[in-house]
């Protein structure tokens, strides 16, 4: 991650009194940032590949509000990513104020579906989307691979996952049928 004064900000605020409102481990979780000097590239917008760290910040705060990175971290779990894809739509310039939008759209066994939106307001109540972006992860601990529900029930969820929208099911379809088998040398 090599956004570490951002990180460290949004850590903080969570700990001061009237920091961000709590939200549910599934989300919505909406985080605000501007547009900073190293986010840019030499044509002035957000670079492509600055918007997937953004995204990781987004889901930490998912994590910390929705109090699941406490008990992520009392255990030594964390979460990795397996997958993403974004699709850019118009550029962030410089000063501009954006949002993430972060939601977990669903799970399986062993890993989770999370939708995140970049988004920037442009008139009261109104949105431009930017970006969006698909994301798959998982979380690990000590042993291996935590299962999704394990994880759930630590912030007291049980509920069984939603069904995926039907083109985000056939991404996630696509990633399995192309990970690669353990491969071993010839001699």
């Amino acid at each position: 991650m090599n956004l570490w004064f951002r990180l460290l900000r949004l850590l903080v605020i969570h700990r001061w009194p009237g920091g961000p409102e709590p939200c549910p481990v599934l989300g919505p979780c909406r985080t605000h940032f501007r547009v900073g000097p190293t986010d840019l590239d030499l044509f002035g917008h957000v670079n492509n590949g600055k918007y997937f760290s953004l995204l990781d910040l987004g889901r930490i705060d998912l994590l910390a509000r929705s109090g699941l990175l406490t008990e992520l971290r009392q255990r030594g779990w964390y979460p990795v990513v397996t997958a993403e894809t974004m699709q850019f739509y118009r550029p962030l310039r410089w000063l501009q104020p954006f949002v993430i939008e972060t939601k977990i759209l669903g799970w399986d066994k062993r890993s989770f579906i999370v939708r995140q939106t970049v988004l920037r307001p442009i008139e009261e109540g109104d949105e431009q989307v930017i970006t969006d972006a698909i994301v798959r992860g998982m979380i690990l601990k000590p042993s291996g691979r935590a299962e999704s529900a394990e994880v759930l029930r630590l912030v007291g969820h049980t509920d069984d996952p939603p069904p995926l929208p039907a083109w985000v099911a056939e991404w996630v379809d696509a990633q399995d049928a192309t990970k690669p088998h353990r491969r071993t040398r010839s001699a």
